[in-house]
């Protein structure tokens, strides 16, 4: 059984192939997202039953406040010792120094990591497992990804040399182009 936590656009992308797989979804989120069900056929549970089912649980949350180590040693210890655990969102949305004590004790099978706690610095021991598939920072590494993201830069430079607010400008409070 796959399972994400966090149902925004990158989950229900992931959740869509995986039922590709004819695998069975649960998901949780801060809230239950029809879109991503109906999309996908995934299942909302809460997070300790997703953890207590799941075969592989995948992490898609923005890093805030509130899911700054969202996986620790409480949430480990729910996980099946067969599941994996992939984190391709932020890295300190996993609490390293847990994650490399569950995988030297065996409490879960393994993980794959794109992403890390204190990048570029990984947790001591992590680097050394057997049982983690390490990547650097690598999930965004794709053609279309790539070719998309030096688009997006070029149309915001043209619209600010023509003195216009750029499509993706974070802060147009402060902008301070052409009227």
């Amino acid at each position: 059984m796959n399972s994400v936590i966090g149902a925004g656009r990158i989950g229900t992308a992931f959740a869509r192939k995986a039922k590709g797989f004819d695998m069975k979804i649960l998901y949780h989120d801060v809230r239950r997202n029809p879109d991503f069900e109906a999309v996908t056929g995934g299942i909302y549970v809460d997070k300790d039953n997703l953890l207590k089912e799941a075969d592989f649980v995948s992490l898609h949350v923005p890093l805030t406040p509130s899911t700054t180590h969202l996986i620790s040693t409480p949430e480990l210890k729910l996980m099946k010792r067969t599941a994996i655990l992939i984190n391709t969102s932020r890295g300190p949305v996993i609490d390293e120094k847990a994650l490399v004590k569950a995988l030297q004790e065996k409490e879960i099978w393994g993980a794959g990591l794109d992403v890390f706690e204190n990048e570029p610095e990984l947790a001591p021991g992590l680097a050394e497992l057997d049982n983690v598939v390490i990547c650097p920072h690598i999930a965004s590494a794709t053609w279309e990804t790539r070719t998309n993201m030096a688009l997006m830069a070029a149309k915001n430079l043209l619209a600010a040399l023509r003195g216009e607010l750029p499509p993706q400008c974070l802060n147009p409070e402060v902008y301070k182009g052409k009227s």
